[in-house]
């Protein structure tokens, strides 16, 4: 796996930061997008994350 998982109630969160530091508000912010009803299949995440004051724009 080329990805760190996390998992939510609804869609995962596959991460391709390996060796990225990721803030942990942006994490918590990328959790909780995750929980919405209308994520398809799951989130994914490139190494250039960072917590954004509006939702992001996800894959």
């Amino acid at each position: 796996m080329n990805y760190e998982l996390l998992t939510t109630e609804n869609a995962p969160v596959k991460m391709w930061t390996k060796g990225v530091p990721v803030e942990a508000d942006a994490r918590q912010q990328l959790i909780n997008t995750a929980k919405m009803p209308f994520i398809f299949k799951h989130i994914a995440v490139m190494p250039d994350v960072h917590r954004v004051k509006v939702p992001p724009l996800v894959a």
